[in-house]
């Protein structure tokens, strides 16, 4: 009877154990499952899926599932840093953030940086637990919807357009060429097409920037040698220093970004924002300068008042410096962006894409020199500077955003702006957004250009009418001698008429 009791007990015993430990493995397995890990690298770690960009979502879905539930206990700031963890952890360390500016378009990558700031701000601005997942379920199908892109399960132009307004798909003639090679290749050889066009993409667009700024440059100094090559040749060096300065530089950076492991944390951001910001103030400058000198009598003034030295080294300088900054701002990024692309299977695809994408933009400066030297001294100059103006506006907005993502700058970007200004890639380029913080200044710059074009203006036209007068008065000077001078000549000819009839009658007399 004791024995049977306890055969009776140990059986039990074990059934709770047998019990407890199947529930603690169920739910080890369950946790595991559903586990948070702040970083790709340790996810790739834990041994969990990762041989696509749907792998690459889930993993992100599950740092923003876990970013709610922080997020609902009412931990603003672990939500805020689990949104970054998305970011900083995933986004940027995969290569999603670089294939989606090649694959899909620059326009899409600013939406999804713009859309990881507008949930950030959520938690800063003290939004409610469902306004909060509601930005965030807005990304997580952001996300996923690139990744069906990027995977080929979808067309790129399926990329929506701005995440708030929900405007209509846009394509690119990148997105459209790309498709169109896919369909008509196989696996393989679409794959390595679109690694072509991703890089060439890249480059053409992160260069053409700095390319135009510093063929402008060029071309303005070419025009002001008045045509003597030795001159022209001493003017542009410190333009061609300064870029090649700028390229240097770009690519310390990005080493040192790497090696101090600030690539994919808001150090490049804010690195990126102030350099942007800075070449704002220098392109500013040079727009103004430029302007100030589109009345080709002020421009004749201002060679006669300066010396050659002063007049040409001090300017020279200025403009070798925004072509330094100029590069320097895309640079950077540039070599961050094909770093990982390095280790693409298709490497001769990215070399391809880059090699073509240089060349290009050789084709691009040397339009736009060619094109400059056949423009009047005034329009080029006005010219010139409306597209230095253009440039300050799109560093303006884009340094103001890349402030936003390095957490400096907390987001504002109600629905009704965002339902006007949609995300395209022109607005991109531009550096125009859906975002107060970037558009308040952007429009005080406006309105700042606008009245120092006004009073430039004035100023230019009184030195023109001035200049005119000058010359009105010097061609009435020229006409007046020129009569006097005539009225000499017939005087001296009536003297010598009169003279040789005297003459002549005296000699008939005699």
């Amino acid at each position: 009877m004791y024995n049977s009791k306890r055969r009776m007990l140990l059986a039990r015993v074990f059934v709770v154990l047998f019990v407890f430990l199947a529930g603690f493995g169920f739910t080890s397995i369950a946790k595991a499952d559903d586990a948070y890990y702040a970083t790709w690298k340790e996810y790739k770690a834990s041994g969990a899926p990762s041989n696509s960009w749907n792998d690459v979502a889930n993993a992100m879905d599950k740092v923003f599932e876990h970013a709610k539930e922080v997020y609902k206990s009412g931990d603003s700031k672990g939500a805020y840093d689990t949104i970054n963890h998305g970011y900083y952890g995933y986004y940027e360390t995969t290569g999603f953030e670089r294939l989606t500016l090649g694959k899909i378009s620059g326009s899409r990558k600013s939406e999804i940086e713009l859309q990881f700031a507008a949930c950030k701000a959520m938690t800063k601005n003290g939004g409610s637990v469902d306004e909060f997942n509601k930005e965030v379920d807005k990304l997580q199908s952001m996300i996923h919807n690139d990744a069906n892109i990027l995977d080929g399960k979808q067309p790129a132009s399926s990329a929506k357009g701005n995440a708030k307004a929900g405007s209509a798909d846009t394509a690119t003639i990148r997105q459209v060429v790309e498709e169109v090679l896919a369909e008509q290749s196989g696996g393989g050889r679409s794959a390595a097409t679109a690694t072509f066009i991703a890089c060439f993409s890249i480059i053409l667009r992160e260069g053409f920037e700095a390319i135009l700024i510093v063929g402008a440059i060029i071309a303005y100094l070419a025009k002001s040698s008045g045509g003597d090559a030795e001159r022209r040749k001493k003017l542009v060096r410190p333009v061609y220093v300064g870029s090649l300065v700028g390229i240097g530089a770009s690519f310390v950076l990005a080493w040192l970004l790497e090696a101090l492991t600030l690539a994919n944390s808001a150090s490049q951001e804010i690195i990126e924002g102030v350099t942007a910001l800075t070449a704002v103030a220098v392109l500013y400058y040079v727009s103004n300068w430029m302007l100030s000198k589109s009345e080709s009598d002020a421009w004749t003034n201002y060679i006669k008042s300066k010396t050659e030295s002063s007049a040409k080294t001090g300017s020279t300088m200025a403009l070798a410096f925004t072509a330094f900054l100029a590069v320097f701002r895309e640079g950077a990024e540039v070599v961050l962006f094909f770093q990982p692309m390095l280790k693409d299977e298709n490497i001769g695809m990215v070399w391809a894409g880059l090699i073509v994408g240089f060349i290009a933009l050789i084709f691009v400066y040397y339009a736009i020199h060619a094109f400059s030297l056949r423009i009047p001294l005034r329009p080029f100059f006005t010219a010139t500077s409306i597209l230095m103006f253009i440039m300050s506006i799109s560093f303006l907005g884009a340094g103001i955003k890349e402030l936003i993502e390095g957490d400096v700058i907390v987001m504002t970007s109600p629905d009704w702006l965002a339902s006007i200004i949609p995300s395209t890639e022109i607005l991109d380029v531009l550096g125009i957004y859906p975002i107060l913080e970037t558009l308040i200044p952007q429009i005080i710059l406006l309105v700042i250009t606008i009245i120092v074009y006004l009073h430039w203006r004035k100023k230019n036209l009184a030195i023109r009418r001035e200049a005119d007068k000058k010359r009105a008065e010097e061609a009435a000077k020229k006409e007046a001698l020129a009569k006097e001078e005539e009225e000499k000549k017939l005087r001296e000819i009536i003297k010598s008429v009169v003279k040789e009839v005297l003459q002549e009658n005296a000699a008939s007399k005699a």
